[in-house]
């Protein structure tokens, strides 16, 4: 870069939202608004600068974050635009990570949707500052006061304080009110450039004095030395409650709420002002310190200063295949400065890398710099065995930034090249496709040999073959969508033992433990906290002692159970949720190996499922759909027939609000189905929720389906 922003100007923002909400056309906004383009392109119309997948043009969505810089009133902001869609979260995921503050936006006719709900569960996750813009104050049933009651229901409770209120809802929705400032404003001009002051209408003056007097109360609140001014002089003073309320932002101790249309060009200029003047500075930071870990023990080891005089500590949260420069890196500088052409390390591989390019990103274009200095965000060219999440650190200062978990996949398809020339292709364009997105999954069937490819829900394995299609010009059949289910045990096996022991004629095989097996629900609290972590995992104990099992034998068991796990019981899906524990054991000094001891567990597992009445788990959605009150018995019935339990019936403005957890294999064509019950004018949103066990009628037909006989005719 030409020129170092000060850190103290730079705003690393993302912009969140449930689909449809507007994130996009906002962000088209901010970037005519701030001078980074000249013409404002329509997301509905596939014209979005954001959106520059032909996929996401084609279909009036966002599938992939996009980044790009702009300047506001001398602060550098760099955005990143994410996904609403729920098949699509681990777009938010990593961007989550690696920013300071987002814009929440809400549709302010359907107030708080499931998405939403998702994306602010992930930014308390990471303790990320926001503030709130209610969209879409035009649009028939928009609702200020309705939206900020259920964003304090479902999501902040008492810490939402609205520092702006609309003139108008719906049809006669013309302008805003700011309570800071207590000044009213209209936008006008071709694009709502123009914003000219006006009196506070009279019908809506109390109300907003009254909204601004709970904005002093609270903010005064949270410091002692505001308290005191507000409690002499029964108000504060504009600078410092804007002092005192961006400390509280910053905190995530309040957030602010803004409003208007993105649409029709009303407030989105007050939307950048409240992001530049209230979400925190890579300065504000977690107080401008960066932990990092040492590499062997994954300890915290030192603090860094958020500074481009400290070492270089970066990280690489996003690969992207890009046809004219190959391979994007984007990366999130923290610490030191990241110049093209160095050398760096990447602690997480253990390898050495080069910088060949250094890139700003503007969506799909790119300029090229020669810099990413501490608290910026940049894309790099030239690195070979960099992966999502990987630390980049200086060659003679290294250690590891705290990575990310990610979702695992939910739903597969067989996928088969439809000639030898396509099969060449498919390969590589698969692999490259895995390595932009750590939630999509690529395997060969053993029984098989079909390649199947996983992923978060029929939309995104659906965007993946197109990619397919149109980027590597791969041709595929593709086959029907499969559940990942999930195996695990309900009850304990205690002291599980079998003895391997066979003789060829010359040295034979022996093996002998006993293991007791064990599901999760069974174990301590303390044990679930320390061990589990909320993720799916299986969990091996040895606790033989002195000379029953050698030490050099206990990691053919481990090995034993893993491959166990992965070929499952009853149907051959992974079995998660077990803890095993060796408690005992023997051996022979001339038969016994590793791989008998491997095949004395595998055996001792067999016989756990049985004891242990080994079951199926299905993926269990979330499911809210938004229908007229007409259609709603429909809906239910619907829902009832495809094992859907109806949790919630509600109100949202008028049209009627129905909850259900549905089993993801009963959802493959709801939309067909629904849009036929409801004349095209009901829709819904669903995301995972948990896994649950399977009906015995349903989990017998999955067996034959695979081929897989009951346990008791093994």
């Amino acid at each position: 870069m030409a020129k170092v922003t000060p850190l103290d100007k730079v705003r690393n923002i993302g912009i969140i939202a449930h689909i449809d909400a507007g994130k996009t056309t906002c962000t088209e906004r901010i970037l005519f608004y701030t001078g980074k383009i000249h013409k404002i392109g329509e997301t509905h119309d596939g014209e979005g600068t954001m959106d520059w997948m032909e996929q996401e043009k084609e279909r009036g969505i966002t599938i992939t974050s996009a980044a790009t810089t702009a300047f506001w009133k001398g602060h550098q902001i760099n955005i990143i635009d994410t996904p609403g869609h729920v098949d699509f979260t681990i777009e938010v995921e990593r961007s989550l990570r690696v920013l300071d503050g987002w814009v929440a936006v809400f549709d302010g006719s359907q107030w708080v949707e499931p998405q939403s709900e998702t994306v602010w569960k992930q930014a308390d996750k990471y303790d990320v500052p926001r503030i709130c813009f209610v969209n879409k104050m035009d649009k028939m049933g928009g609702d200020f006061e309705m939206s900020i009651k259920t964003i304090k229901e479902r999501l902040a409770g008492d810490k939402v304080v609205a520092i702006q209120y609309p003139i108008g809802a719906a049809e006669t929705f013309e302008g805003i009110v700011d309570l800071i400032e207590m000044k009213a404003f209209h936008f006008e001009g071709n694009s709502g450039e123009n914003i000219t002051e006006i009196d506070i209408p009279a019908d809506i003056k109390t109300r907003c004095e009254e909204l601004r007097e709970e904005m002093v109360e609270k903010v005064a609140s949270g410091d002692d030395a505001l308290m005191e001014k507000y409690f002499e002089n029964g108000d504060l003073e504009i600078a410092d409650l804007k002092k005192g309320l961006r400390k509280a932002i910053c905190a995530n101790e309040l957030y602010a709420v803004v409003c208007g249309s993105a649409l029709q060009n009303i407030g989105v200029q007050m939307v950048i002002d409240s992001a530049v003047e209230f979400l925190p500075s890579p300065m504000d930071v977690n107080e401008g310190k960066l932990a990092v870990m040492d590499i062997d023990t994954k300890e915290e080891s030192k603090v860094f200063d958020i500074s481009t005089d400290s070492s270089l500590a970066a990280i690489a949260f996003k690969i992207a295949t890009d046809p004219f420069v190959w391979r994007l890196t984007f990366t999130r500088v923290y610490s030191g400065t990241l110049k093209s052409g160095s050398y760096i390390y990447n602690s997480t591989s253990g390898k050495k890398e080069r910088v060949w390019r250094l890139l700003q990103m503007h969506a799909n274009s790119r300029e090229e710099i020669q810099e990413i200095s501490a608290g910026n965000i940049g894309a790099v060219v030239g690195l070979k065995d960099t992966k999502t999440w990987d630390t980049l650190c200086d060659l003679n200062d290294k250690f590891l930034v705290e990575s990310i978990e990610f979702p695992q996949p939910v739903i597969s398809i067989s996928v088969e090249p439809k000639t030898k020339a396509d099969q060449e292709k498919m390969g590589m364009a698969l692999s490259k496709l895995a390595e932009e997105d750590p939630s999509f999954k690529v395997r060969t069937d053993e029984e098989t040999a079909q390649t199947i490819i996983s992923g978060m829900g029929e939309l995104h394995l659906d965007i993946i073959v197109d990619r397919m299609k149109r980027e590597f010009s791969v041709e595929c059949n593709v086959g029907k969508p499969q559940v990942s289910y999930r195996e695990t045990i309900k009850n304990v096996a205690k002291d599980v033992e079998h003895k391997y022991s066979k003789q060829t004629g010359g040295r034979g095989q022996y093996g002998h433990v006993v293991i007791t097996f064990e599901p999760y629900k069974e174990m301590d609290e303390e044990d679930i906290k320390n061990e589990l972590k909320e993720k799916p995992m299986n969990k091996f104990v040895n606790k033989v002692v002195g000379w029953t099992i050698p030490k050099e034998y206990i990691p053919g068991v481990q090995k034993g159970l893993k491959e166990a796990y992965n070929r499952g019981f009853l149907a051959g899906y992974q079995m998660v949720d077990i803890r095993a524990t060796l408690t005992f054991g023997s051996f022979h000094e001339v038969d016994s190996s590793e791989l008998s001891f491997k095949l004395a567990a595998w055996k001792a597992f067999q016989e756990a499922c049985r004891k242990g009445q080994a079951c199926l788990l299905e993926p269990i959605m979330k499911v809210e759909v938004n229908t007229p009150e007409e259609y709603m018995g429909d809906v239910i019935g619907q829902l009832n027939s495809k094992r859907g339990r109806i949790e919630e019936m509600g109100d949202r403005g008028q049209a009627k609000i129905i909850t259900a957890y549905v089993p993801l294999s009963e959802m493959f064509g709801y939309m067909t189905d629904l849009r036929s019950a409801s004349q095209w004018r009901a829709t819904y949103a669903m995301e995972f929720d948990h896994y649950e066990e399977v009906p015995t009628n349903v989990a017998t037909k999955i067996r034959e389906e695979r081929g897989f006989s009951l346990p008791e005719d093994d």
